[in-house]
């Protein structure tokens, strides 16, 4: 499948009720996909679903789920291949934050704030991975989001980073293992986009985000991502897996 054509192409994408996934959804149905898509936001599920509907291209189905719930993410695939058959691509996108990033240091962590942006990012990585990659067609591509903040490190910023070092170190070893059936599995690696949740991060520490440490001198767009989730889902990166592809306008390098 080229970059502009996922025409039948069955991908299953978390997070996809706002932000990066609702953009990722909606650019691959546009371009002729049957988008299977999970996210805990009910309202934010109803949107998106309308809006592929209204394009008139590729299908959609949507489903309530938390990914911290291994049951809740095996239904939810079991649902989406019976329905449409093998995943040709998965996109897990939906991530959290947590209460107390850019507030609290690595010594002022709570024990229920560490554990839930854990159980979220990283376990329910696993989960979703756990479950996928058992319906994923030989050749096909899974494609996880891990971020800037899971190749460096940033202060007041412990377990978000720390659970983003982990989605990227259980993405190689998934692209180690799934390499002999050519199953590709890459991170992706963003840095400053207009999201909803970088919106809550600036909200937390109280101050605007500025964008002078980002070579191109502008936050990213939703959209830009989402051609990079298709792009790395589509047959013209057939030759790359294991990587961190980063999108920050060169805030990290």
């Amino acid at each position: 499948m080229g970059s502009n054509n996922f025409t039948d192409k069955v991908i299953a994408l978390t997070g996809g009720a706002s932000g990066m996934g609702y953009a990722s959804a909606v650019l691959l149905a546009s371009r002729g996909a049957k988008v299977s898509i999970a996210d805990v936001n009910p309202e934010g599920l109803e949107r998106v679903k309308a809006e592929i509907e209204a394009g008139g291209a590729g299908a959609v189905m949507t489903t309530v789920c938390d990914v911290r719930d291994s049951n809740a993410v095996k239904s939810w695939i079991a649902a989406t291949v019976e329905a449409w058959g093998p995943l040709d691509g998965v996109a897990n996108i939906g991530g959290v934050i947590g209460r107390q990033i850019m507030r609290d240091t690595v010594a002022e962590i709570e024990d229920d704030d560490w554990d839930f942006v854990m159980d979220v990012n990283l376990r329910g990585m696993m989960h979703c991975l756990r479950a996928q990659i058992p319906h994923v067609k030989d050749g096909g591509s899974i494609v996880n989001f891990a971020s800037t903040s899971g190749l460096v490190g940033h202060p007041l910023n412990g377990a978000y980073c720390a659970s983003k070092h982990g989605v990227i170190g259980l993405s190689r070893c998934a692209a180690r293992e799934l390499g002999p059936k050519r199953i590709r599995v890459n991170c992706i690696a963003p840095g400053p986009i207009d999201t909803p949740m970088l919106a809550n991060s600036d909200d937390l520490r109280g101050q605007d985000l500025t964008f002078d440490m980002v070579c191109l001198k502008r936050i990213g767009k939703v959209s830009e991502v989402a051609e990079l989730v298709a792009w790395l889902l589509c047959d013209g990166s057939t030759f790359i897996t294991g990587a961190v592809n980063v999108i920050d306008g060169g805030w990290v390098c």
